[in-house]
């Protein structure tokens, strides 16, 4: 029912007229680029960029996703969504084929089934979610609501409705599913540290997903640092990693799956340059001295937690961790005091136009399961429920003065957030 809904609501937004063009806009037209280059145009220099521009309508949203590498173009971004997205090309080719209507890569029914690309991933994410939230007992009626809290009281529904095109409810799929296995490999190991069970298929799965999670964005590599917390005590975690790195039959597999995956990016380049190894943002890059910390968490302009604040409150779920599991606990603030420190020292550590601060989106199902421990354990459950339905509503409303440029992609001040809280545009 959820899926059905969000298509509903993707179909009333983009689905009708030429509004299907704005789908595939901004970052997004640099991450879809590698399907129609590779299986329409066979030119991964995109050759064709000006002429599907001007066939836009919406000339304002014109985006070069290019850059000039030795007098040659190569893509911006990384492949990694373009691969994810594949079936949903596949799909949506043969639908335009059938349907007859060009088969250019961009007509109508190409972005229509990378949005319903996107949902399949929301819905891949939250599915391993709630297997995750099986291991912290949490009930099915309580991993309900936090599935409707998720998916409508965070910027995720931004990510899969409004902008599907964008890598981050990709990422978001998958890292679920890497959390979900990681913790069911752990599990292989008992509380003393004894080896029970070394499942190879796991961590040759395991180093698949992580190949592909590095290749939708590299940045996403940060995942393997909330791998302590998923074993649940130090022991599984030490004899995980040895069993891993002492084992030939299982590290050279592991090795040659993940690097596989991660090549993939490597060919391209040296298609498109004679190189394998491109550093592709041109001047942009961390200033590991100056993160934005507070900035990226608080600030006016894209606040997590001011446009996020359902991810506030999970963090009060901390305190079942401190006061049941102190390893967890720890585990889990250095990842996000890592996670956060990382994500802030990016350059432009707004990330562009985007609402809320978009590059968390990808770790919601690590930053939710606090969230699930309040649930489970809070008495005053009324309450909290009445909160987080309180902030869903809060977070629509939002999203919705998102849409109507009452809270601007960019510009966003103190002044410009309050003189138009949860105010709706007038029509």
């Amino acid at each position: 029912m959820l899926g059905i809904f969000l298509l509903a609501v993707a179909n009333n937004i983009h689905w009708g007229k030429d509004k299907y063009q704005r789908i595939i806009e901004s970052d997004a037209k640099g991450y879809y680029a590698y399907l129609p280059a590779v299986f329409i145009y066979q030119d991964l220099n995109f050759g064709f960029f000006e002429q599907i521009e001007k066939q836009s309508a919406y000339p304002n949203l014109y985006y070069d996703y290019r850059q000039r590498i030795e007098g040659k173009f190569i893509n911006k971004y990384y492949c990694g969504t373009a691969v994810a997205q594949l079936p949903f090309f596949f799909i949506a080719h043969l639908h335009s084929w059938l349907a007859d209507q060009p088969l250019d890569g961009y007509s109508k029914y190409y972005p229509i089934w990378i949005n319903i690309g996107a949902v399949a991933y929301l819905l891949l994410g939250l599915f391993f979610f709630g297997r995750i939230l099986t291991f912290f007992e949490v009930s099915k009626t309580q991993t309900t609501l936090l599935f409707f809290a998720v998916t409508f009281g965070t910027n995720v529904f931004v990510y899969t409705v409004l902008d599907p095109g964008m890598s981050h409810v990709y990422s978001f799929g998958l890292i679920a599913m890497f959390m979900y296995y990681s913790m069911v490999l752990f599990r292989g190991f008992s509380e003393k540290g004894k080896i029970v069970q070394v499942n190879k298929r796991l961590f040759f799965l395991l180093s698949f997903l992580l190949g592909m999670i590095i290749l939708i964005r590299s940045l996403n590599g940060l995942i393997l640092l909330a791998t302590p917390f998923l074993a649940f005590e130090f022991e599984r975690f030490k004899k995980a990693t040895v069993a891993l790195f002492t084992s030939p039959k299982i590290i050279f597999p592991c090795l040659f799956l993940f690097l596989g995956v991660v090549s993939i990016q490597l060919i391209i380049y040296k298609i498109q340059t004679g190189h394998f190894f491109i550093y592709s943002y041109a001047e942009e890059g961390f200033n590991f001295s100056d993160p934005h910390i507070l900035d990226i968490l608080f600030s006016y302009k894209k606040g997590l937690f001011l446009y996020t604040p359902l991810a506030f409150v999970s963090l009060f779920g901390l305190y079942y961790l401190f006061k049941n599991n102190r390893y967890q606990f720890w585990s889990f603030t250095i990842f996000f005091f890592l996670l956060t420190y990382f994500l802030s020292s990016w350059w432009n550590w707004w990330y562009g136009g985007s609402f809320s601060s978009r590059v968390y989106v990808e770790y919601f199902p690590m930053l939710f399961i606090p969230l699930g421990l309040l649930l489970k354990n809070i008495k005053q459950k009324a309450v909290l429920w009445s909160v987080i339905i309180g902030l869903t509503i809060v977070c629509q409303i939002q999203v919705y003065q998102f849409r109507y440029f009452i809270i601007h992609y960019e510009n966003m001040t103190k002044e410009i957030y309050w003189d138009n809280f949860l105010r709706l545009p007038n029509f």
